[in-house]
């Protein structure tokens, strides 16, 4: 990574947090003012807020984690990130309904920017965690005919048993001549004592 993309992703993280942290505090607020005025003062009251945005923080990390490892996302930890994206915006636009609906959008809009500037910066780390070095590319599998033969016969070379050129074309579908190329490109990597056996004469059993 040059300087330059050093420079644009580290300035870009810098916003999105400090976009986060204020419409985070603006969030916290009105959320605890609903929760206020809803029978839940003193400590609980202040702690409250903190489940709704908690619940997206432990959703959003464990999609990470998720992503991370390569495997599937869990279904609760996407429905739970829903909910708790839903309640923090029921929050706010409790918290400025009084003022009518013009009150209620700007009272949502905290809660947006929170929500989506946080999911800006997993989108950012989890593009980071899963990046590969310039000119990397995956190994190719053997999923065709000709590579799964191929793997097959340097398996019975190594073996000690080669398989005969017709066995290779017959169990995979090739053609002979693309069998004794198989054949003939493995028995030369590994020695001539390797060498692949001929197709037995009509009449005998073909080793397999």
């Amino acid at each position: 990574m040059s300087a330059a993309d050093r420079a644009v992703r580290w300035s870009t993280i810098a916003a999105v947090a400090g976009v986060a942290l204020i419409a985070g505090w603006v969030s916290y607020l009105h959320a605890y003012e609903v929760v206020r005025a809803h029978g839940e003062a003193g400590p609980v009251g202040r702690v409250y807020p903190g489940t709704i945005d908690g619940l997206i923080y432990a959703a959003s990390m464990t999609l990470l984690d998720a992503a991370r490892r390569g495997v599937p996302a869990p279904r609760l930890a996407r429905w739970l990130l829903g909910a708790g994206i839903g309640a923090t915006l029921f929050a706010n636009v409790l918290a400025g309904a009084a003022a009518g609906p013009l009150g209620a959008a700007v009272a949502a809009w905290p809660a947006l920017a929170l929500v989506g500037s946080y999911e800006l910066l997993m989108v950012m780390i989890r593009g980071h965690a899963t990046a590969r070095p310039a000119g990397w590319s995956p190994a190719p599998a053997p999923d065709d005919a000709a590579g799964i033969a191929r793997t097959a016969y340097r398996a019975s070379v190594a073996a000690g048993a080669p398989l005969s050129q017709r066995a290779i074309a017959r169990q995979f579908g090739l053609s002979r001549r693309h069998a004794a190329r198989i054949a003939s490109e493995i028995t030369a990597g590994h020695g001539s004592h390797a060498r692949a056996p001929a197709s037995p004469p009509r009449g005998e059993p073909v080793t397999s």
